[in-house]
């Protein structure tokens, strides 16, 4: 087991420790069970998904720090496959086993103050954002900002969760108390013409590859399909990517971020956030590229050499939300689409339960 920093290749055989229990873990188990690594899953919820293919699965608290420690001295490398846990618990795992990717780039990623603050700082343009922790920083914000907005809670939000839009009849005071925070942002509302991502790995030695810039479309704030080829013009993909490039560089990022984009009507790029573990938008490339997003993410944490990610199909993925899940046989009916299922038993209203890929040839 790793001990130190120091740090070599791992070999197939070794244990890829992954915090967290959901889809995203799942899918990163089974694509590091095809190159022969083991994964042991720490995450505080019964029967969860990626514990399914696992290896091994440690039923914990974020916070346990007596299980933390046992589950890195267990394992050889550690992942973690969502944000929403204390950094002050990985710094712990840091000291005793390799993290990857670091408490520090986690600590940027799970922050909405700390995400666009440094955007700005690589000059990286954003929607307009004030910081706001009270009710008084939220009326100078919105007096500086102007309506409509969006307030969001600076950590935990998702799929729309913790965020109220600010309108001309909107109370502040109602909703700066409904938000039940005390640090958050707001933003402008963008009236974007769609949104782009670009998922990027970046290895142990500095080197970098990155997937094609996908479309976005959400609703009622959950992502509902990506597609690829994204419509958008070479010299808007070009920024995309730089966008990912210079982000991953400037986190000494080691294993995958995804970043969100917005295409503004007059043509610019705008970030708007960023993950640093395998995303929903990338789950195409598991059918439609030769080395997918799982896979590049486990090579990166074990410090092995990246595959190649190169389209070999077009593609348009579809969630499976809550009920959509009823309509798997229909999936399996339609011979040019591939069907990926979660393993949740509960379909509850909004929650991700699998995902379809319609493929076709390549176009571009």
């Amino acid at each position: 087991m790793s001990t130190s920093h120091a740090f070599s290749p791992l070999p197939p055989g070794s244990t890829i420790g992954i915090i967290g229990g959901g889809q995203l873990g799942r899918m990163a188990a089974i694509a590091a069970a095809r190159m022969g690594y083991h994964t042991h899953i720490y995450c505080p919820e019964q029967d969860s998904p990626a514990s399914h293919v696992a290896k091994t699965t440690t039923i914990a608290g974020y916070e346990d720090h007596k299980a933390l420690t046992a589950f890195a001295k267990s394992v050889d490398v550690v992942t973690f496959e969502f944000e929403n846990i204390p950094v002050s618990s990985v710094e712990l795992l840091a000291t005793l086993v390799t993290v990857r990717p670091s408490a520090h780039v986690l600590e940027i990623a799970q922050d909405r103050i700390n995400e666009k603050t440094f955007f700005n700082g690589l000059g990286i343009a954003t929607a307009p954002w004030r910081e706001v922790r009270s009710l008084d920083d939220l009326q100078i914000a919105v007096a500086a900002i102007g309506r409509p907005s969006v307030l969001k809670t600076a950590r935990m939000g998702y799929d729309g969760k913790g965020q109220i839009k600010i309108t001309d009849d909107t109370d502040l005071g109602a909703a700066w108390t409904s938000l039940r925070t005390d640090k958050a942002v707001l933003e402008g509302f963008v009236r974007f013409v769609g949104e782009v991502s670009v998922i990027i790995a970046r290895g142990p030695d500095g080197l970098s590859r990155t997937f094609d810039p996908v479309w976005n479309v959400h609703t009622n704030h959950i992502l509902d399909t990506s597609t690829v080829p994204a419509p958008i013009t070479d010299e808007q993909s070009k920024a995309a990517i730089d966008i990912a490039v210079r982000s991953a560089e400037a986190l000494d990022l080691i294993g995958l971020l995804a970043v969100e984009l917005f295409l503004s009507p007059n043509g610019e790029i705008l970030a708007n956030e960023m993950a640093p573990r395998p995303h929903n938008s990338g789950h195409w490339t598991i059918d439609a590229c030769i080395t997918d997003q799982f896979e590049q993410f486990i090579r990166a944490v074990c410090g092995l050499p990246l595959g190649n990610p190169t389209r070999h199909s077009d593609a348009v993925m579809t969630n499976l939300i809550g009920d959509d899940i009823d309509r798997w046989h229909n999936v399996l009916n339609t011979s040019d689409t591939k069907l990926h299922l979660y393993g949740k038993t509960e379909a509850r209203e909004g929650r991700k339960m699998g995902h379809v890929t319609q493929i076709k040839p390549r176009s571009t």
